[in-house]
């Protein structure tokens, strides 16, 4: 079934869902900046300032799945909205937190609004745009505000965090909460939701399963902690295959690109993340950057994301464009493993975020519009709901084997490059190996997509 919406009142449509995900997007990162602020005003210790983090990524990360389901089952229009009111009321207690257990107790709550109303955007936009050629501008918008979010954030929080305090990283989503509601209200279209019944037993199976995988990934939880999390997880797959009506069809596998534009982008985000966090730390660290300079220095990605998803990655081959971008970006990550302690912006920082903005400006739109050809339109909510978990635990692997990587080497800038190289290098790791992943997906979906990736 296809949206039924006005054909100019779609395009409007498309900037309301991309303001409520980009609302969710910038909140992942904005924190980063602003954390040695919160913990010196509310009194964090070093191991609980994590949780500012970590309580976010374990209910975003966990309840994906789930709510890209509840989207196909009860209309993906209401679950955006449940989230968006979810993720505005929490982001107000956020910023109103006057001791550690509110804020991260709030930070939870803003991650359980944030899945809902992110995993069903995706599956809203390849529904609302059947047309091929529409539907790959459309995924560069979206794709644009997925890739772009992350630097946004970090820009966005520095800004904040040293203008106004750092209260309004949080606060500034009310107001822009409230009117993507209403506006959502208005311009997107209803959707009645398909299918029958919902497996709560496989529900609970996988919430507490991936909650844990990322809670195990991001925090160290040791192997006890993960032999749990794949227990659940592997409960779940053994539910699926014998629910009446499973959460996850395990035939939805049998696409070949859904299951490989996910491995993709596992190993794309794994290394995106090198990028994004370890960057920022060289640039602060080794090159002493202030927390302006670092957002000015992260500037020139966004916005070579925005020129590329949105203007050249529509004109060109999907299967070219993500391998030439995955390509761009394992050489932005080998330039980054050679910077050196006392690099020049312009001969050592600016090529790599070039290089980092177009790659992903390529990559981002042809790997989600590979992951969603193939899908009937009763699944989109459900693949939408999926490829937004595999970012999420790719982000938290990504994360946890570079910082860990990073981490060990210490002591002067010298030092401490050694370890950001040695990360920057297996991070190119993974992306080299999505590109594999990537030349081996087949060229043409199945007829069912009329061919609109198999150019």
């Amino acid at each position: 079934m296809v949206t039924s919406v006005l054909p100019g009142s779609r395009w409007l449509a498309l900037g309301v869902l991309c303001a409520g995900a980009l609302m969710v997007v910038l909140d992942a990162s904005v924190v980063a900046v602003a954390l040695p602020t919160i913990q010196d005003d509310l009194g964090f210790t070093a191991a609980g300032l994590a949780w500012v983090v970590n309580s976010y990524l374990i209910a975003f990360g966990g309840l994906l799945l789930l709510s890209g389901r509840l989207g196909d089952l009860l209309g993906r229009k209401r679950v955006f909205l449940a989230g968006l009111v979810v993720f505005t009321v929490a982001s107000l207690a956020c910023g109103l937190a006057t001791s550690p257990g509110l804020l991260v107790a709030a930070r939870f709550v803003q991650g359980v609004g944030g899945a809902a109303a992110s995993a069903v955007v995706l599956g809203m936009v390849v529904t609302m745009f059947p047309e091929p050629a529409e539907r790959t501008k459309a995924i560069g918008v979206y794709s644009f505000v997925q890739a772009a979010g992350a630097s946004i954030g970090v820009i966005a929080g520095g800004a904040l965090t040293q203008g106004v305090g750092w209260p309004w990283i949080f606060l500034v989503n009310v107001p822009i909460g409230v009117v993507t509601v209403v506006l959502a209200i208005r311009w997107v279209a209803d959707d009645p939701g398909h299918g029958q019944g919902l497996d709560v037993l496989g529900a609970a199976l996988v919430t507490a399963g991936l909650s844990l995988l990322v809670f195990t990934i991001s925090h160290s939880g040791g192997w006890l902690l993960g032999t749990a999390s794949v227990a659940l997880l592997g409960l779940f797959v053994l539910r699926q295959a014998k629910a009446a009506h499973p959460l996850l069809r395990l035939e939805i596998f049998r696409s070949r690109w859904l299951t490989g534009a996910n491995v993709v982008m596992l190993l794309l985000v794994a290394g995106l993340f090198g990028f994004q966090f370890l960057g920022a730390l060289y640039l602060r660290r080794v090159l002493d950057y202030s927390a302006v300079e670092t957002s000015l220095a992260f500037l020139p990605g966004p916005v070579l994301i925005g020129v590329v998803s949105l203007i050249l990655a529509p004109r060109v081959n999907t299967r070219a464009a993500l391998t030439v971008g995955l390509l761009l970006v394992t050489a932005a990550l080998l330039l980054l493993a050679r910077a050196p302690v006392d690099g020049r912006y312009l001969v050592d920082v600016l090529p790599v975020m070039v290089l980092m903005g177009v790659g992903a400006g390529l990559t981002m739109p042809a790997v989600m519009g590979i992951a969603m050809a193939d899908i009937p339109p009763q699944d989109a909510g459900l693949a939408s709901g999926l490829l937004n978990t595999t970012q999420q635990v790719g982000g938290a692997i990504g994360l946890a084997v570079l910082s860990t990587l990073a981490a060990s080497h210490s002591g002067e800038a010298q030092a401490l490059l050694s370890g950001y190289h040695l990360a920057f290098l297996v991070a190119a790791a993974f992306v080299a190996a999505a590109t594999v992943i990537a030349l081996v997906i087949p060229r043409r979906p199945s007829k069912r997509d009329g061919g609109a990736h198999g150019r």
